[in-house]
C-alpha cells in the first residue's frame, strides 16, 4: 500500500479483515482506546503507517447518545499529546463515515478531517467538527485524496514529471 509497511490496530473483525485485504498487517488489540495505544507503542518502529480504528464514537452515535459521543471524542482528543511523543511524521484524525446521534445511523454527511505535520500551514479551522473543518485549508475533498495528502505531508510523496 503506497510502498509502506502498514498496520491496522482494530478490535472488530471486519476492520481487521479489510486491513488484510489491502495488504496491511492486522495487529491484535483490545476494545479500549488505551489497548490500541499500547499496541501502537509496542509496534511503533516496525511499520511506516498505522490505521487505528476506534469504534466507540460510532457506537455512541448509533445509540443516539450525544453526550456519550462527545465523551468518546474527548477521549481521542486527550491521547493526541501522547501520540505526539512518538514523533510521527503525520497524524490524521477522521471518521470512516458520519454517525449523527440525532440520526442514530450512518449517514451521508461529510466527516471532519484533521491533519498535523511539520509541513502544515495554519488555517481558519478553530475546532474539530464538521462545520469548522470545512473552513480549513483542505475544505471538502474525496476520501481518495487522504493517502496522497498523508504522503505529501510526510515528505514521501512520489513526484511525477518533475
Amino acid at each position: 500500500m503506497f510502498g509502506l509497511r502498514a498496520a491496522a490496530i482494530a478490535f472488530y473483525p471486519m476492520y481487521r479483515g479489510l486491513a488484510k485485504l489491502v495488504g496491511m498487517t492486522a495487529l491484535s488489540t483490545g476494545p479500549s482506546l488505551s489497548d490500541s495505544l499500547a499496541a501502537l507503542r509496542e509496534h511503533w518502529g516496525q511499520f511506516d503507517f498505522f490505521f487505528v480504528h476506534y469504534k466507540a464514537t460510532d457506537s455512541a452515535g448509533e445509540d443516539g447518545n450525544f453526550e456519550g459521543k462527545v465523551a468518546k471524542l474527548e477521549e481521542v482528543d486527550a491521547v493526541i499529546p501522547e501520540l505526539l511523543t512518538l514523533k510521527p511524521d503525520v497524524i490524521m484524525v477522521t471518521g470512516d463515515h458520519s454517525t449523527p446521534s440525532t440520526y442514530r445511523a450512518h449517514s451521508w454527511h461529510p466527516v471532519p478531517f484533521a491533519l498535523r505535520s511539520r509541513w502544515c500551514q495554519p488555517d481558519r479551522a478553530e475546532a474539530f467538527n464538521e462545520r469548522d473543518c470545512q473552513k480549513g485549508s483542505l475544505g471538502l475533498f474525496a476520501a481518495t485524496e487522504i493517502m496522497p495528502l498523508a504522503m505529501a505531508h510526510a515528505d514521501r510523496f512520489t513526484k511525477y514529471g518533475a
